[in-house]
């Protein structure tokens, strides 16, 4: 009887584990907000933001090599026309994304992760059967697949049914699934050999007995959507009963997850970096938020240990008994990605309202907008050198909404000349901006479009 109680109780665990842990994060082509798509560093960050998995798209060139890229067209990210199929890899490999990586090939992906057990991905194939009759692109997934022993690591969907169905033959064992915008897609011939489904976030609203549907012949369900960090979105997801969920914000895909399964403390253990221009209090405690009358001081150098969320807010613990807002802590800036910005004000981009947020992420805007035709200075840097966040005495705003101020000498252009490509934001002022009118009537918002330029 004892065994059989203990029998009973540990399946009970697992039960309450697996019905309580929220779902999977999946970042879509890694963290693509953050960094190029597709790009190491891309599903890295993805990773250590807490996506459970990586998506990434695979197309074989010329010469029958699998290469991870979502387009066929390689302009969009490398700023070079090369189409997939009509070059040989060493020529693709050749091309390099913002952050300077080198486009990558299936092989070196795994050969890269092959050592790193945690990090899991799920591959996309990019091909019509219908036009191309050829199964080299499944082939050659397999083989790649075989040969870096990662069948236990990877999940594999398509809107290709053909696909699928080889895929099925080629790896028996594989985690496939099926990749829908319809419900014609989802059929009787299909469903028996996948392991799940991937539905598009507007086809479960508009039939929501879909996913109890799907569960109910043991297929699990996945979301895919235009993940924007809408609360609305997000809180309307998570009260589904979903298995994952495909996000462009991992981060916070993985934020929901955490609040789905009461987590509040979770692990980081990442360097990072205080920005700000003053010194900030630690905190003893972020439940009750009492000051240690200790302090960060500017560019001091933190080891984050663990994430802490509290009425919605992240705290980051550094030390026992030491936290500090999360929204001050850079994690992905060095201070190379800001040099050239740290001494400068910012403005207002021309006739435009800049969106003042509480917090450096795009759930958090508020109703107030950055006052027009004052200069404001910049406090402090969050995000990514791709989505550069800025801090000021009204609130955070996002680089790519103003215009940075003070470019006006040699030294100070010569220093965002040297900023890396995906740091270099094209929308700084190169010449000051009278803040009077002019004794030719003109208004302010014609002064200001005559005496800015902007890079391009």
């Amino acid at each position: 009887m004892k065994i059989k109680s203990r029998f009973f109780l540990a399946a009970l665990l697992i039960l309450i584990f697996f019905t309580s842990s929220g779902f999977t994060v999946i970042g879509h082509r890694g963290d693509p907000s953050k960094y190029p798509e597709e790009t190491i560093q891309s599903d890295n960050s993805a990773f250590k933001s807490g996506a459970d998995y990586v998506e990434l798209d695979l197309q074989l060139s010329k010469d029958g090599v699998p290469v991870i890229t979502h387009d066929d067209d390689l302009f969009r990210l490398t700023h070079t026309h090369a189409i997939v199929s009509q070059n040989n890899f060493d020529s693709l490999r050749q091309l390099q994304y913002d952050n300077g990586e080198h486009v990558m090939s299936l092989p070196q992906l795994f050969k890269y992760y092959k050592n790193k057990p945690n990090t899991k991905f799920i591959l996309e194939t990019k091909i019509d059967h219908s036009v191309d009759s050829s199964y080299e692109l499944e082939e050659k997934i397999a083989e790649c697949v075989k040969k870096y022993h990662m069948e236990n690591r990877i999940m594999i969907h398509s809107f290709s049914n053909a696909s699928l169905f080889h895929l099925r033959k080629l790896l028996p064992n594989a985690y496939l699934i099926q990749l829908v915008g319809s419900l014609k897609r989802i059929n009787f011939s299909i469903l028996p050999q996948v392991n799940a489904v991937n539905v598009s976030s507007d086809l479960i609203q508009d039939h929501p007995f879909l996913i109890h549907w799907l569960h109910r012949l043991h297929k699990q369900v996945y979301v895919w959507a235009e993940m924007d960090e809408s609360p609305k979105l997000w809180n309307w997801l998570i009260n589904k009963n979903v298995d994952g969920v495909v996000t462009n914000f991992p981060a916070t895909g993985f934020k929901y997850k955490l609040a789905k399964s009461g987590t509040k403390k979770y692990e980081i253990n990442q360097d990072g970096i205080y920005f700000g221009k003053k010194k900030t209090p630690i905190l003893m405690n972020p439940y009750v938020r009492v000051k240690r009358h200790r302090y960060v001081q500017p560019e001091q150098h933190l080891k984050v240990m663990y994430g802490v969320r509290v009425d919605d807010k992240l705290y980051y613990q550094i030390a026992e008994k030491s936290f500090i807002s999360a929204e001050f802590v850079s994690l992905d800036l060095t201070n190379d990605d800001i040099s050239a910005y740290k001494d400068k004000q910012v403005i207002a981009k021309p006739n435009h309202k800049v969106p003042i947020y509480r917090l450096p992420e795009n759930s958090a805007k508020t109703d107030r907008t950055l006052a027009a035709n004052k200069l404001t200075k910049i406090e402090n840097f969050n995000g990514s050198p791709k989505n550069l966040w800025i801090y000021t005495k009204q609130g955070w705003i996002k680089a790519e909404d103003i215009l940075f101020y003070g470019f006006f000498d040699s030294n100070s252009f010569d220093q965002y000349k040297s900023l890396k490509k995906i740091s270099r934001y094209s929308n700084i002022a190169l010449l000051p901006y009278p803040l009077v009118q002019s004794n030719k009537g003109q208004t302010l918002l014609e002064i200001q479009k005559a005496t800015y330029g902007i890079i391009k």
